[in-house]
């Protein structure tokens, strides 16, 4: 089988989830046998469809643009048993990249007009691929899609053209330690997917639900917390989130939920090991509150309330601490200069940095 795969993001590797999504999908295309060749459309010069319909009449099949479309990308599309279209959702469908590319198909149609079932459409030219669509958002849940799909299957599923949708809501979570046993499992069965759609042009149910499948226990605790503290943070330090993430910046809580939230995602519990420890932090100033977090079996917790036991306690005016946490400010600098103060096992707060990680 030859394969076609597009991605249409506009992202380098390492930031763009479409793209790992979609290389973990190559590779196991390539496990099943096969021949599967890659393309990022923010490489290639590919015009805008201007609408004259010259590859219907006067070169009929070949579009006009002298660009990547007509010399390479078109004729092997054409060529391909399979075309995988991976594409972020933007604004509830493809991106502009992709949409100009599916556009630029034009001349794979001819102009003249059919009617099938009540439905008048356009006949092929010649061979066209089998269509895979693939897909990643932001949003949390999979009816962020239906839109897409819906638009999916009137171009290519009425013709039995289309192979299989693969979709994966909340992606970047996908990159972040705390959920990375779902992730592995998640990427995971889009290799098998690969293998499937390979094997019988289709995805079974098994492995699409492990695709789709919730990645945080709370969605919305998640975006309401992390993801807009995250933004704010964007915001106030007048920093994209590229930049965020090179510059090595940490969503700054600005409530005991989001507190937690972010000490939970930030826990390392390889580093944890078997440690079993309760840490507990009373706040004072702009949050007046207590909460502690409960770490056990490389595994941790965060509660509101103060605990009954706590193997340390700290003691800090909330902002001092939210400080300490976004590194704007050097913990046992302050801790010896009586910017807050600890009792219990103050291993446990030498080992902050090693306990949660960014």
């Amino acid at each position: 089988m030859k394969i076609f795969a597009v991605n249409s993001s506009a992202r380098p590797q390492g930031q763009s989830k479409t793209k790992l999504m979609l290389d973990h999908l190559v590779v196991g295309m390539r496990d099943a046998g096969a021949e599967v060749e890659v393309v990022d459309l923010r490489d290639k010069d590919i015009r805008y469809c201007i609408g004259c319909y010259t590859c219907w009449t006067r070169t009929p099949g070949v579009c006009l643009h002298r660009d990547d479309m007509t010399a390479e990308l078109y004729p092997k599309f054409l060529e391909s048993d399979v075309a995988v279209l991976a594409t972020p959702l933007y604004h509830f469908t493809v991106n502009a990249q992709m949409k100009a590319f599916i556009e630029r198909t034009l001349p794979a149609i001819q102009p003249f007009f059919r009617e099938s079932k009540g439905l008048i459409y356009h006949p092929l030219r010649g061979r066209h691929p089998m269509i895979v669509m693939l897909s990643v958002a932001g949003f949390p849940q999979r009816s962020v899609f239906d839109q897409l799909s819906s638009w999916v299957n009137f171009i290519y599923g009425s013709g039995g053209g289309l192979a299989a949708e693969i979709y994966r809501p909340l992606a970047e979570a996908l990159v972040l330690p705390f959920f990375k046993d779902k992730a592995d499992d998640i990427l995971d069965a889009t290799a098998q997917a690969g293998r499937e759609i390979v094997q019988t042009l289709q995805v079974s149910p098994a492995t699409m639900g492990r695709i789709t499948q919730d990645i945080a226990e709370d969605n919305n605790v998640f975006l309401k917390t992390v993801g807009n503290l995250m933004w704010k943070t964007c915001i106030e330090e007048g920093v994209t989130p590229r930049e965020f993430e090179e510059k090595g910046l940490v969503p700054r809580p600005d409530s005991l939920e989001g507190f937690m939230a972010v000490m939970t995602l930030a826990f390392n519990r390889d580093a944890a090991g078997d440690t079993r420890a309760v840490m507990q932090f009373v706040f004072s100033g702009e949050v007046e509150e207590t909460c502690h977090l409960r770490i056990a079996g490389g595994r941790i917790s965060g509660h509101a309330g103060p605990a009954g036991n706590p193997d340390i306690t700290v003691h800090a005016p909330f902002s001092v601490w939210m400080d300490i946490l976004t590194g704007r400010a050097d913990g046992q600098q302050l801790f010896q200069e009586g910017g807050y103060s600890a009792d219990g096992d103050l291993n446990l707060l030498m080992r902050m940095t090693e306990l949660f990680g960014r």
